[in-house]
């Protein structure tokens, strides 16, 4: 999508009880990392923030606004950090190198996030592949796979769930609302389903409204409720 929105990924924020796990953004769809890649020499700046909208009372979600900045230094590579404010260890990284779909042949991109800055704890170090391919007038679908610290990907009982599908289907309606939805597989928080809308108000600026739940919200570190999100993104 034209508008380089971010994935998610996350920070060690964990507890049972408070959605702990935040999200480190390369180029996404809502939730998913997409084939886009920042362009060269432009900086893109996000804002995004998670809102629980069910069981307040008994499964509270609180995940700290992250402030992420992406940067494409070279052709087809983009490089990228988030911040999430009120977290101990508040420092991700990414980096994604990508190729653009041609007549024939897809586009696919390689990358890694949730690059964090302390062992066993904030490096969920997850990798991915995209392979996407554009069916006009119908939509874009972009498939893939991730792989991610088996230490940390967990599902409810401690075992490992660090492996999984990608599976995005997203259009360009006009050029002010684009639409997604995607799904990630798995038992660990990196497993969702996400589904919404973007408005861009200017050519550079636009804003996801996006709904987010998760395969198992009794993984261990992960989302214990459905989510509204909004993702306000800036290039320049």
């Amino acid at each position: 999508m034209k508008k380089l929105l971010r994935f998610l990924a996350l920070t060690g924020y964990c507890s049972l009880g408070v959605a702990g796990c935040l999200l480190a953004t390369p180029s996404t769809q809502i939730w998913n990392p997409s084939t886009d890649i920042q362009g060269t020499k432009t900086f893109h700046l996000g804002i995004d923030n998670y809102f629980s909208v069910m069981d307040n009372k008994t499964k509270p979600v609180n995940v700290p606004t992250d402030i992420n900045l992406t940067y494409g230094p070279v052709k087809n590579l983009e490089v990228g950090f988030d911040f999430f404010g009120a977290s101990v260890d508040p420092l991700q990284f990414n980096a994604k190198y990508g190729l653009p779909e041609g007549d024939k042949m897809p586009a696919i991109a390689v990358g890694g996030q949730n690059f964090g800055t302390k062992t066993d704890s904030t490096n969920y170090n997850i990798m991915y592949v995209v392979v996407a391919k554009t069916f006009k007038p119908i939509a874009r679908l972009s498939v893939g796979y991730y792989s991610g610290n088996d230490k940390l990907l967990l599902d409810e009982t401690g075992a490992s769930a660090n492996t999984g599908a990608i599976v995005s289907i997203d259009k360009q309606i006009n050029d002010k609302w684009w639409a997604s939805i995607d799904y990630s597989s798995g038992q660990s928080w990196y497993g969702v389903l996400s589904y919404g809308v973007s408005y861009a108000f200017a050519p550079n600026t636009s804003v996801i409204f996006g709904y987010v739940v998760p395969n198992n919200p009794q993984a261990i570190g992960g989302y214990v409720n459905n989510m509204v999100t909004t993702q306000l993104d800036i290039n320049f």
